[in-house]
């Protein structure tokens, strides 16, 4: 698959969302799908009340569309299990994400689904994935990173593609915190696992699919940059999340995604690391959590702790590929 075809993925898939947004955003606004923003937040943010959500619907229409013309175009006529193994992940949790930010901006109830709730459709969502995997006689086992050395899980791969994509459908989401922050590092996500699918593997359908996201990221990101005029809500930050789980996942890249994933490895982390300190010692370690809102009560800039958050995954990213090929 040459460069140019690597081209046009990202330029197509850039150009639905940027042509479909100028139409998708003001239908949000008449519908009055506007974010809530939550009280006990930075106060800063609570300007952006009203400011339409539910974006993600244009981006997961934009990589589904534009992976199908090109896995099509590449492989005329037969399109296989790993793509539709994708859009699956992809619709599954952003239908998952939509229903979410559905309750929150239609019925007035801030938090969304519960907790709960949430986790039983991740879960379902994970245990279907892995049981069509298994129908491919996929392998379940791991490799540790520039090494030869893998580790067979069996039945413990299942375990491991659950916290996959519960894990990181999560983490992403908790990263979704300021204008651009997530489409920026979610997109270099992606373009990381799109080079090591089109260095090491000759699976086209998921470099193509890695790089339609990324196109349609940085065309969501054209309206999402500070000051943001439409948000991407659960609906996007669940379907990527799930989705750059299960691009790792079919790469067999499965170690490497906690170092291409390094931003929301931490921003989970601060998440944990606050819950965990409060409620054992009644103190807080950050001003706020997730990461990003610390920085903010610090006194930066929403578009310098974006760009500096951007720099970081540029550098988890280049450390990632540079793991994988480099000590290979």
């Amino acid at each position: 698959m040459n460069i140019s075809v690597l081209l046009i993925t990202i330029a197509i898939a850039f150009l639905i969302t940027v042509l479909l947004s100028p139409i998708f955003i003001p239908f949000l606004r008449r519908l009055k799908f506007g974010q809530s923003i939550r009280e006990e937040g930075p106060q800063s943010h609570l300007k952006k009340t009203g400011t339409p959500t539910m974006g993600g619907v244009m981006i997961v229409f934009s990589i589904i569309i534009t992976s199908i013309i090109m896995v099509s175009k590449v492989n005329p006529g037969s399109i296989g299990y790993e793509l539709w193994l994708l859009i699956f992940v992809l619709i599954g949790y952003g239908l998952l994400g939509f229903l979410d930010d559905f309750i929150k901006v239609a019925m007035k109830r801030n938090l969304g689904l519960t907790s709960k709730q949430k986790m039983l459709g991740q879960i379902f969502i994970a245990l279907v994935f892995y049981f069509i995997l298994r129908s491919q006689d996929f392998p379940t086992s791991i490799q540790i990173p520039g090494t030869d050395i893998q580790w067979e899980l069996g039945w413990g791969y299942a375990i491991l593609i659950i916290f996959m994509l519960v894990g990181a459908s999560n983490a992403v989401n908790l990263t979704d915190g300021l204008d651009g922050l997530l489409a920026g590092t979610a997109a270099i996500a992606f373009g990381a696992f799109a080079i090591l699918a089109w260095y090491g593997f000759p699976q086209n359908e998921v470099t193509i699919f890695a790089l339609a996201s990324v196109g349609a990221l940085l065309g969501f990101l054209v309206f999402n940059a500070h000051p943001a005029k439409v948000f991407m809500g659960d609906t996007g930050s669940l379907a990527l999340g799930g989705a750059i789980a299960a691009v790792a996942i079919l790469t067999k890249l499965e170690i490497i995604l906690v170092i291409i994933g390094g931003v929301f490895v931490i921003e989970t982390l601060s998440v944990i690391i606050q819950v965990i300190s409060f409620k054992t010692t009644g103190k807080r370690v950050f001003r706020m959590s997730p990461l990003h809102h610390h920085y903010e009560l610090l006194g930066w800039s929403e578009w310098r702790v974006v760009t500096t958050f951007w720099l970081i995954g540029l550098i988890f990213a280049a450390l990632g590929i540079y793991i994988e090929v480099g000590l290979s």
